[in-house]
């Protein structure tokens, strides 16, 4: 039996249902359930880690921490910001590295992101969970703090 594992949410802001995801993968779950986040319109803004574990994949816009336990979350910051060549994005960690829960891995601009025409929207993700695994500890129209916990992985 595995323990439940509590995501905690990566960014302030409004929680949004993964359908309500202007990109057709993370709408339709292909990559896992979760929710997203439309973040808070602030320059320099800090992004956390969800979970505890190991940073298996690191880009400006989106970075994947799996846990001991095999579990893994992406977190993707804003649609189609891989367009932005990592412009905007400064990395606090890399591949490889073991970070906690509620440690800084990347400061970006949402504000920015959504003046140059894209959208700032975070998806995270409980990368290859069944769709019944997660649990919406917030619900979309809540309001959460970076840190809050926002899933719970049975």
């Amino acid at each position: 039996m595995t323990t439940s594992l509590t995501v905690l949410s990566p960014v302030s802001g409004q929680v949004l249902g993964l359908g309500d995801v202007a990109d057709p993968v993370f709408s339709a779950e292909l990559v896992g359930p979760g929710l997203a986040l439309d973040p808070e319109r602030s320059a320099a803004a800090e992004v956390i880690s969800p979970i505890a574990g190991t940073i298996v994949k690191l880009h400006p816009h989106a970075f994947v921490v799996q846990h001991d336990d095999g579990r893994a979350v992406l977190v993707h910051l804003g649609i189609d910001t891989v367009e932005l060549g990592g412009t905007g994005f400064t990395l606090h960690a890399s591949e490889g590295s073991v970070v906690t829960a509620g440690q800084v891995v990347v400061s970006w601009d949402p504000s920015s992101v959504a003046a140059g025409g894209r959208s700032p929207v975070c998806p995270v993700v409980g990368l290859e969970a069944g769709s019944d695994a997660l649990t919406r500890l917030a619900l979309p129209g809540d309001t959460v703090t970076a840190g809050e916990p926002l899933l719970s992985w049975a």
